[in-house]
């Protein structure tokens, strides 16, 4: 994974999330389930890094933002 830019923390409540996920439909799950709550940068291109198992993806994250999820009480 490359350096994490200081720009991506310049203020609280912003995220920097490096998961690592045994395949790439469990990395874009992931993502996509963190995007319901909190604004996110989306779906991470999954990345394999030789004699590592799994594959693994960068999100960033701002959890002063709400994501795609529906306001409680609706539905």
């Amino acid at each position: 994974m490359e350096l994490v830019d200081l720009v991506h923390l310049a203020e609280p409540g912003l995220l920097v999330l490096d998961i690592t996920a045994p395949d790439e439909a469990t990395l874009h799950a992931a993502a996509e389930h963190l995007g319901r709550h909190w604004a996110t940068s989306g779906t991470p291109t999954a990345r394999r890094t030789p004699g590592e198992p799994g594959v693994t993806g960068r999100l960033y994250a701002d959890l002063r933002r709400l994501g795609t999820a529906p306001p409680l009480g609706s539905g």
